[in-house]
């Protein structure tokens, strides 16, 4: 741990110049006091990091200084640098790891490279917060020390305890045999299997976890992808689920798409909408999508849910009468 602390703050030193004792225990997450004594071990090792007095000083390495790493291509270390700059690190809990790699990878470049590299990276942009319609992205939480637990018991192979708050009950713990981790648009979950029953855990629901020195009971190979689509198709099919029928405006579409728990068809219609079956949640969840909408949708199927935005829609009137 420590010796990727020292070698993140070579870096840092290295791609930024002169920082400062507090600068670089901010970019590190440690104390001063640490970046102190980590200048000294720096030093005694021979690395030439040397110390400025004075308002705009800090800490520094002489010129010329290199580390030895592996060197990486122009476009390879382009692709890191852009698949590291969305926001979804955050929830397996591997966001300063993140940051040291990156680091890494632009000091491994070519020195006629990096500039160029580095500026290509600034201007590709993946999952930002807000979309064109100024929809915010909402990231779940996760706790930082119930992830780590998480994430070792799942590359370890061992059991897991999780204090986990299922929706509308107090958190209890269980012991579960952990597959994989997966996330989907800011949200994580944990696959696991408990007394051999498939089980979906989302991860901003873990209070705390405690990794087991027992191994868990689970194949030696899995394939999360196939483990992932087969889950989310009993999902959907499940529960009091209800199958609606919709014509939308194809403007709407995402917008709609992005309330419905599945798309099961999607055709045009003759006067350029489009016509789609979709389950949602209960009558009540379809209801409030389809009213967010207005008058660019309309529910041709279920016949009683016609009637519920038809009485929205009644009483509205009446109340602006």
């Amino acid at each position: 741990m420590r010796a990727d602390r020292l070698v993140s703050l070579v870096l840092l030193l290295r791609q930024r110049g002169r920082l400062t004792a507090d600068t670089l225990a901010r970019e590190l997450e440690v104390s001063t006091r640490t970046v102190l004594r980590d200048i000294e071990a720096l030093s005694a090792a021979g690395v030439p990091v040397y110390a400025e007095r004075g308002r705009h000083g800090g800490f520094a390495l002489l010129p010329g200084f290199r580390t030895e790493l592996t060197g990486l291509n122009h476009d390879e270390a382009l692709a890191l640098l852009t698949a590291g700059s969305g926001r979804g690190e955050q929830v397996f809990g591997l966001g300063s790891a993140l940051a040291s790699a990156m680091r890494k990878v632009v000091d491994a470049l070519p020195e006629s490279h990096r500039a160029s590299t580095s500026d290509a990276a600034q201007r590709l942009l993946v999952d930002p917060e807000t979309d064109l319609l100024a929809r915010r992205t909402v990231t779940e939480e996760v706790s930082g020390a119930a992830m780590i637990e998480v994430r070792r018991a799942v590359l370890a192979g061992h059991k897991l305890r999780i204090h986990y708050a299922a929706t509308d009950q107090p958190p209890k713990w269980r012991t579960v045999d952990p597959i994989g981790l997966v996330t989907v648009r800011e949200r994580a979950y944990l696959l696991a299997t408990r007394s051999g029953v498939d089980r979906t855990y989302r991860l901003s629901r873990v209070v705390a976890a405690q990794e087991l020195p027992e191994p868990a009971q689970r194949p030696s190979q899995v394939d999360l992808d196939r483990i992932w689509r087969e889950r989310s198709t009993r999902f959907r099919s499940g529960g009091d689920q209800i199958a609606v029928v919709v014509r939308v405006n194809p403007a709407r579409r995402e917008e709609l798409l992005n309330t419905a728990v599945a798309v099961l068809v999607e055709v045009p219609d003759a006067d350029g909408w489009l016509r789609l079956e979709l389950t949602f949640q209960d009558s009540r969840h379809a209801e409030w999508a389809l009213w967010q909408l207005g008058s660019d949708a309309e529910a041709l199927s279920p016949p009683q849910l016609r009637v519920a935005l038809h009485d929205r829609a009644t009483a509205l009137a009446a109340r602006y009468a």
